[in-house]
């Protein structure tokens, strides 16, 4: 054994405390901030430092990632035990031990071999098995009914593929930042879905992870790009449903071989795609988090959110059609020469922000009426005015993100904040035309 893996079957160790939560109850959050204060101000060398160090914790003599980890564990703890909060205990658990138990499965992967994706598939499968199992303990412990199957496995994994998603992006020592996020996140959705069958769930879970290895396999996406991708998918699949999914699936296909269209071409202009057109969370989740709001607004609407459901729907394909349609409108009308600024209509150099062509003009506006026929025939809300809308509000986005470009993108924003604003401008256009229209 590393000493790698090591240190983190210590910190499962360490995790595995909060398996106590159900009998000890508000005990755990003092034996969690026990650690913490240990861990920051009294071992400072010895067995118990060596066995727990970090490289970042040699050079204080202070073990910080111990003590991070163990003070989000309480914090946690004491959202779950304190009156007037109401974090699930089982979320509690199975949040602690998924970031715990997951880093064993990443570490073991990691002491065997180099690769990156399988490294990543060491900690999402362990983590999960984690969330899965702290879920079902808890409820055992405690005398509490369970959550369902189809719930469980949900939560376990939306809160893998996030926590995944997260330590490819950030460091070790951000580990306090990712349970953190992860426990809030689980909060929210133990909130806010309706149990869900098992077998829908398992199917979601298959048909997104093998859209999403499909998509790092043929150089569509990067690891995180691929890991945005599968936990958004997952999520509209389960929340949304199937029509939900298609037209999210239609964005990131039409999308990606829309990048890879004359790549060698737009290269020479200077609009080409970087990492080889490998699409990375930054660039998935400012096309798509306006989606993932609308969705999620619309999962909420029969509870908090006095809003028609319709609004939220609209908002999610407007927002994903001015997705589409700016993607298009970059990545065919790049290749052409003699691109003019959507402000002034001047001829410019290929690249410039908020350049145009009136071939990506047209390509834009056909991927909208892709994303509106698609909506047209797969919710039974939307009508032949609410297709005509989801166009027009797909024509209003991409020309929004033109003139955002051209105004304010560079020393201000950059294109990932312009993406989103983009699409918040289609998500609003759609729900507007559709709420004056009585749709």
């Amino acid at each position: 054994m590393t000493d790698i893996v090591r240190r983190a079957c210590a910190f499962a160790a360490v995790g595995s405390l909060a398996l106590a939560a159900p009998i000890a109850g508000g005990a755990a959050a003092v034996v969690f901030l026990a650690i913490a204060v240990i861990a920051a101000f009294v071992v400072t060398d010895g067995p118990v430092f060596e066995l727990f160090a970090r490289p970042g914790d040699r050079k204080g003599n202070t073990l910080y990632g111990l003590a991070g980890v163990a003070l989000a564990a309480t914090g946690l703890a004491l959202l779950a035990m304190l009156p007037g909060f109401g974090l699930p205990l089982s979320v509690f658990v199975g949040t602690v031990l998924l970031l715990s138990y997951g880093n064993v499965g990443e570490q073991v992967v990691r002491s065997r071999t180099t690769s990156e994706i399988v490294a990543t598939v060491g900690f999402g499968v362990v983590a999960f098995l984690g969330a899965v199992f702290g879920m079902v303990a808890t409820a055992r412990l405690s005398g509490d009914p369970a959550r369902s199957a189809g719930e469980i496995l949900f939560l376990a994994a939306a809160g893998a593929l996030l926590a995944a998603l997260l330590r490819s992006l950030l460091l070790e020592r951000d580990d306090p930042l990712v349970m953190s996020s992860v426990g809030i996140l689980l909060w929210f959705l133990a909130d806010l879905t309706a149990p869900a069958p098992m077998e829908d769930v398992l199917g979601a879970l298959a048909v997104t992870l093998a859209l999403g290895y499909g998509s790092f396999a043929l150089g569509a996406a990067s690891i995180p790009g691929m890991l945005t991708g599968v936990f958004l998918g997952l999520l509209t699949l389960v929340l949304g449903g199937p029509a939900w999914f298609v037209v999210l699936v239609t964005f990131f296909g039409v999308g990606a071989l829309a990048t890879k269209y004359r790549y060698d071409q737009k290269v020479e202009h200077g609009v080409a795609q970087e990492n080889e057109g490998a699409r990375g969370s930054g660039n998935v989740l400012g096309n798509s988090a306006v989606a993932l709001l609308a969705l999620l607004g619309y999962a909420a609407s029969p509870n908090p959110v006095d809003l028609p459901e319709a609004i939220f729907l609209y908002a999610f394909v407007g927002s994903l059609a001015t997705a589409l349609s700016d993607t298009l409108s970059s990545e065919i009308g790049g290749v052409y020469d003699d691109p003019r600024l959507i402000t002034t209509l001047e001829v410019t150099e290929p690249g410039t922000d908020g350049a145009v062509t009136w071939q990506g003009v047209v390509a834009g506006t056909a991927g909208a009426a892709a994303v509106a026929a698609i909506a047209l025939l797969l919710y039974p809300a939307v009508e032949v005015v609410g297709a005509a809308t989801v166009v027009a509000a797909g024509f209003v986005g991409m020309n929004a993100d033109s003139i955002i470009g051209a105004t304010l993108e560079g020393d201000r924003l950059g294109n990932k904040s312009v993406n989103f604003l983009a699409t918040l401008v289609g998500a609003v256009a759609a729900a507007g035309f559709a709420g004056l229209l009585g749709l």
